[in-house]
């Protein structure tokens, strides 16, 4: 054995030898108990980051329960991650001068199906690198033919069954990515802007926005609002900047008496509490600005400005009217941005396919009042039910052209609906800015499982057009456990499903989790997993989170580079409570590096003195481990044969001593606290065994006590296995060689089996 152990020499040589050997590969049993995970998807535009590396926890429990002998299945995957990936493409595409729009849609598919399909490679080799035992004979991608059949298979169902509804609502649109967002696809961040208080006639209101004042419809004030109530149903004069106009005074509740004069004006089309006033009040809507971010032709000789610059303009223009009263420079509040450019979200006015979130909420919230999933931390569970109870509905259309597009014709005839994009940007003459409040019930679409249908329903018509949007990815992925086991190898999902195990970060919750529970509950009418486990973040070495944007971003495989895939994995488990967030720390990742030498030192002395020690032939035939004694009366749990080995009273304590150790890291893994069980294995490894047990054996070496130091030393490298696969792997084969009837420690039982 080498001096120093060398991960550079070793981890790519044994991932393919399990891979070869079909180690990672799942059978099914049904005389025994299933354990199995479905890998969270992998964005496949992109290499991993630092939070791939907390697949870890995975692949921690995935060789536990395959050491303790259950049938396993770790599935591999990767996620088209619609939007994500569109946006990666377009900054590639703005490298080289290009945009989408340089582009018709068929094409720029393809672009990026090739631009994925390379990266996909380079992932997955990196999920290699990091030791990751997933089965890759049933890895699925999202895009995947039957995938897609299946998510298809969904929206009809649902579509059926009155879940889906196509509504033009007021929706969250960046104008600068040219695509609408779900309510929990946005960032809230507080920002500073002046507050104006802008004369509407008799009255004074108070806006941050006096850009949008041209699609007022109505000025609103509390019925409560004894002030205001001799104007309540009167109409109002007030100077636009482009003429005179009359608004009416509505009274609604929904006005906060307290929040600047208590008199607001009502802007249905830019803004969710105005366009429900709109909606109760029968208020026409007038559109101001476009999709494109910039203002509309009922903004008359502003149209064309983009927002910033339209609200400074239109402020000091009001200013030189004497329109405005006075303004608040300090006014603090609460904006929503894109998560991806941080560009300000504009609210919307477009049709969109919607799920009907609340009937598929109530059987979520029973199974997990009722613990038939359950939570590590339980902390979260509370945060979920809460996310549950108050949920809205979904808006699942995107206008993007990478994903999965939504299988629903509309004629022609019958539903001439203008499209409001066309591969993300918005069509000649579709821009209509004046419009009245539409309940579109979407009676006039046609929803199929992906087929074209050859004519419309109603009237016979050939000219059907599809709805050019995409689903949203997390449409798609909500039904990944299902639709990945459904669409596998023969017996997967009656076997595998429900799942044992969701192991994803935490900051996903309501995003996934609760999404795949849902619909999982829906289609199948299981519960997709049984546990949901569930890491903390893992923060730069400063506290702060890694971004690009920051330029804090750290390669995890960089990391493996250096210190070696053992060391990165334990030092990810190592001192931090699972849940909990985590600073990336060198000096974690230099002492598990250097426990991993201490490992192998270790392992070097015990294998040098192979030859020196005389052993009776008769009771060991080779220093392996214990399924290697010739001795078949002898029970088959290690530490039982160790008992009855034994001879000396210190040997005795130690495999004592061991014996707890197994009882304490089994239990730890069992209760996902894999801090605990690194921590036990660390101290009783270095500062125990290493220490003493090994120096004491030192000193009065013979046959017997050489033969429990070499097993228990052998029952450590089992349990330290699932954290540290290369070098416990890399151990075992020196001490027993393929040549000499060996085969893998991944082919070794737990040792309380």
């Amino acid at each position: 054995m080498d001096k120093v152990y060398n991960h550079k020499k070793t981890e790519e040589k044994i991932y393919k030898t399990w891979e070869e050997k079909g180690y990672f590969a799942s059978t099914i049993d049904k005389e025994k108990e299933p354990f199995s995970i479905i890998l969270p998807p992998p964005n496949a535009n992109a290499p991993l980051h630092f939070g791939h590396a907390m697949y870890v926890i995975e692949d921690i429990l995935i060789r536990f329960h395959r050491m303790k002998g259950s049938p396993t299945l770790w599935l591999a995957g990767a996620d088209h991650a619609g939007f994500e990936t569109q946006f990666v493409f377009e900054k590639y595409l703005q490298k080289k001068g290009k945009s989408r729009f340089d582009f018709d849609r068929e094409t720029l598919y393809k672009m990026i199906w090739d631009y994925v399909e390379k990266n996909r490679v380079v992932m997955e080799n990196q999920l290699r690198k990091l030791g990751f035992s997933l089965d890759w004979t049933r890895k699925k991608f999202t895009l995947d033919r039957d995938i897609v059949k299946i998510v298809y298979k969904t929206f009809k169902k649902m579509h059926d069954d009155g879940l889906i509804y196509r509504g033009e609502r007021l929706v969250n649109y960046c104008t600068h990515c040219g695509t609408s967002f779900s309510d929990l696809e946005v960032n809230h961040r507080e920002q500073k802007d002046p507050l104006y208080y802008i004369k509407y006639g008799p009255l004074v209101i108070a806006t941050v926005r006096p850009e949008t004042k041209f699609g007022d419809t109505a000025v609103a004030v509390n019925p409560k609002d004894k002030r205001y109530q001799k104007y309540v149903g009167k109409t109002i004069e007030f100077d636009t900047l482009l003429g005179k106009r009359r608004l009416k005074v509505i009274a609604d509740d929904v006005i906060d008496m307290k929040f600047g004069t208590g008199a607001a004006k009502v802007t249905p089309a830019h803004d969710e509490k105005d366009f429900e006033m709109g909606k109760r009040h029968n208020l026409a809507i007038l559109k101001v600005i476009d999709f494109d971010g910039r203002l509309s032709e009922v903004a008359g000789k502003y149209k064309g400005l983009r927002v910033r610059q339209a609200r400074k303009i239109v402020a000091e223009d009001m200013k030189k009217r004497g329109l405005i009263e006075k303004v608040d420079n300090d006014y603090i509040h609460a904006i929503e941005t894109c998560y991806k450019c941080g560009t300000t979200i504009e609210p919307m006015l477009m049709p969109q396919w919607f799920i009907k979130m609340e009937p598929l909420a109530k059987p979520a919230i029973e199974v997990i009042k009722k613990e038939k999933i359950k939570f590590y931390p339980k902390r979260h569970e509370k945060a979920l039910l809460w996310f549950l109870n108050n949920i809205k509905d979904w808006n699942i259309s995107r206008q993007i052209v990478w994903g999965i597009r939504i299988p629903a014709w509309r004629c022609l005839e019958c539903h001439p609906e203008p499209f409001y994009f066309a591969q993300g940007r918005l069509r000649e003459g579709s821009s209509d800015s004046s419009t009245k409040p539409q309940n579109d019930s979407g009676e006039y679409w046609i929803i199929t499982e992906g087929e074209r249908p050859d004519k419309c329903s109603v009237c016979g018509s050939k000219k059907l057009e599809q709805d050019p949007d995409t689903f949203d990815t997390w449409f798609s992925s909500s039904q990944w456990p299902f639709a990945t086991l459904m669409t596998t190898k023969s017996g997967d999902f009656e076997y595998f499903y429900p799942t044992t195990v969701m192991e994803t970060g935490y900051d996903i919750l309501r995003w996934w989790v609760a999404r795949m529970i849902m619909v999982g509950l829906y289609v199948t009418k299981k519960v997709p997993f049984e546990n949901v486990v569930l890491h903390g973040l893992v923060k730069d070495p400063l506290g702060k989170k890694m971004s690009k944007s920051k330029g804090n971003i750290v390669d995890p495989l960089e990391l493996v580079e250096q210190y070696g895939a053992d060391a990165v994995r334990f030092a990810l488990v190592f001192g931090t409570s699972l849940g909990n967030d985590q600073s990336l720390s060198y000096p974690r990742l230099e002492a598990a590096r250097k426990f991993i030498n201490k490992l192998w030192n270790i392992a070097r002395f015990i294998n040098m003195k192979k030859g020196d020690v005389f052993l009776n032939s008769s009771t060991l035939l080779r220093v392996g481990s214990v399924k290697d004694l010739d001795s078949s009366a002898l029970p088959k749990n290690d530490i039982v044969v160790l008992n009855n080995l034994a001879k000396n009273k210190t040997d005795k304590e130690w495999v004592a001593k061991t014996e707890k150790l197994i009882e304490e890291i089994t239990c730890d893994i069992e209760e996902y606290n894999f801090n605990f069980a690194s921590e036990k294995l660390y101290e009783f490894i270095w500062h125990q065994f290493a220490d003493f047990y090994v120096e004491d054996v030192k000193k009065r070496i013979n046959g017997n006590s050489f033969l429990i130091l070499n097993c228990l030393f052998l029952i450590l490298l089992k349990l330290l296995h699932p954290f540290t696969p290369f070098v416990t792997e890399e151990i075992y084969q020196k001490f027993n060689p393929p040549a000499g009837g060996g085969e893998s420690i991944m082919k070794e039982l737990w040792p309380d089996e």
